[in-house]
């Protein structure tokens, strides 16, 4: 990896652990607008679970002393069962489609949120949260995006900002467990990429460090436009991730000998 395309690694690194730091998701979404572009798409892929492992870890570390397991499991269970349905069920659905309809969802999501008040706090039950959970990984499983569901949910609770990451990190977290176990069973985990993992890593604990300084100075309500901004966001990559790609073309009038 020359200069240049090193440089343009460690600063989407760096900005894609802002990110986490900041929101406590959406990791994924940064890097990989520019991983895609000089690294491989299974690379991208790995280093992405690779990453989430330590960014949700780092999160966990830093809201301990909000961790409630018993609000958490719930989603984590239905998660770890959603991702696999969702990834087996990928082959009979035209990816295009599911991506373009899930982006156009989170697109009106995003934008109600944000034009609207605060969302009145819903109580949720276990069974309910374990349902969710499921729909989560489903997503996950289709489309890459694990955390969102879950986050969303935690959302119209009305719990403060700590406690929402508290909740939805530890999810995550053991999304990409999964992901990272099912990535290794497949053989996709190459030297190479533990290479670039290594070098990454001081930029994305940089940035880490830096988002979650920040995340430490804003209100829940900053927190909740935040995070509906970046679902905005992860819905406009969805959408123009499956749109045709302008191509270059001459066209020739046939009507006369050519």
């Amino acid at each position: 990896m020359d200069g240049p395309v090193f440089t343009l690694f460690a600063l989407a690194a760096l900005v894609g652990g802002f990110v986490s730091g900041f929101s406590g998701f959406a990791m994924g979404l940064v890097v990989s607008g520019v991983w895609l572009h000089i690294i491989t798409p299974m690379q991208t892929a790995t280093l992405i679970a690779g990453y989430g492992l330590l960014t949700q870890g780092y999160g966990i570390f830093k809201l301990r002393h909000v961790l409630d397991l018993r609000k958490a499991w719930p989603l984590a269970l239905g998660t770890v069962i959603g991702i696999p349905i969702g990834v087996s069920i990928l082959a009979y659905l035209n990816p295009s489609h599911l991506r373009f309809g899930v982006g156009v969802l989170l697109v009106l999501y995003a934008i109600y949120g944000l034009s609207r008040p605060v969302f009145a706090p819903m109580k949720i039950g276990v069974g309910t949260d374990i349902a969710i959970g499921v729909s989560n990984g489903l997503l996950g499983g289709l489309t890459g995006l694990g955390g969102v569901i879950s986050t969303i949910s935690c959302q119209w609770r009305g719990w403060p900002k700590d406690v929402q990451r508290a909740v939805f990190q530890p999810v995550l977290f053991i999304a990409f467990v999964v992901i990272s176990m099912s990535q290794a069973a497949a053989g996709t985990i190459t030297r190479d990429t533990l290479a670039l993992y290594a070098l990454g890593v001081p930029f994305m604990v940089a940035g880490l460090w830096s988002g979650f300084k920040l995340f430490g100075k804003i209100d829940d309500e900053t927190f909740r436009k935040a995070v509906l901004a970046l679902l905005l966001l992860a819905g406009l990559s969805l959408v123009v991730s499956v749109m045709p790609l302008p191509s270059a073309s001459i066209e020739t009038d046939c009507s006369k000998p050519c």
